[in-house]
């Protein structure tokens, strides 16, 4: 399998070296500094494009990426308010794979997370919130990985609206994002009652969960049209 990365920081570093590991080719390697790049033939041959920018610049990615046929898997996070420019550009015959978290074990923690929300959804007197602690250099907050735990919680707890991070609301859940040196990603989900707490943590020790995650999610992706989430993919290697 042929590869672009889009974004050659932290990240990109450690998905190229898995990928090869794994047998697949980088092509190329788009940074803020060769933005050209998009329109090389190297681009234009690579199967499947990987991009871990930023919010600011994550949408153009991919439409560059579109615009030469190449399919994307990307985790950046912080730029949902526009996809449904990139769902359309889906039905128009794109290919876009996106998780806010590639992490296998973040994945299986979103599903034990909403299976305690059901559970904990008969149990008035607990208190749920939330917690996420990622490096200094994230950009958006709170976490795509905590947005996608908080609306698991949501959607399960019937006395619970919405989420916030500055509301005490009694039909609001609290989420709290820290900034601290280099932590990969902690999320945190606590129910806080007078007789005890339940809670139940992710805590990630590098970048290669993720970066693993996504080499994965990117062999999936190569053939496949269309919109992709992890749990097609989940559901395809069950």
């Amino acid at each position: 399998m042929k590869i672009a990365l889009i974004g050659y920081g932290k990240m990109g570093h450690v998905i190229e070296e898995i990928a090869i590991a794994r047998g697949h080719e980088v092509v190329c390697r788009i940074d803020v500094d060769n933005q050209d790049d998009f329109d090389s033939q190297a681009f234009a041959s690579a199967d499947v494009a990987i991009e871990f920018t930023t919010p600011a610049t994550a949408v153009d990615n991919y439409k560059r990426a579109f615009a030469s046929g190449v399919p994307v898997v990307s985790g950046t996070t912080g730029w949902l308010e526009r996809m449904p420019e990139i769902k359309a550009a889906c039905e128009a015959g794109a290919t876009f794979f996106y998780a806010s978290n590639f992490s296998l074990g973040v994945n299986v923690f979103f599903a034990v997370n909403r299976w305690l929300a059901s559970v904990m959804n008969h149990f008035e007197d607990y208190k749920v919130s939330l917690d996420e602690i990622h490096h200094i250099h994230k950009l958006d907050h709170p976490s795509g990985t905590a947005i996608t735990l908080a609306d698991g919680i949501i959607d399960n707890i019937d006395r619970l609206s919405s989420w916030s991070e500055t509301s005490q609301a009694d039909d609001i859940l609290p989420v709290t994002a820290e900034r601290e040196g280099e932590v990969p990603g902690t999320h945190i989900v606590r129910y806080d009652s007078e007789v005890d707490t339940i809670t139940i943590e992710h805590r990630a020790k590098s970048r290669r969960g993720f970066a693993l995650g996504a080499v994965i999610a990117a062999e999936f992706t190569v053939g496949k049209k269309g919109f992709l989430t992890m749990s097609d993919m989940l559901s395809f290697l069950k």
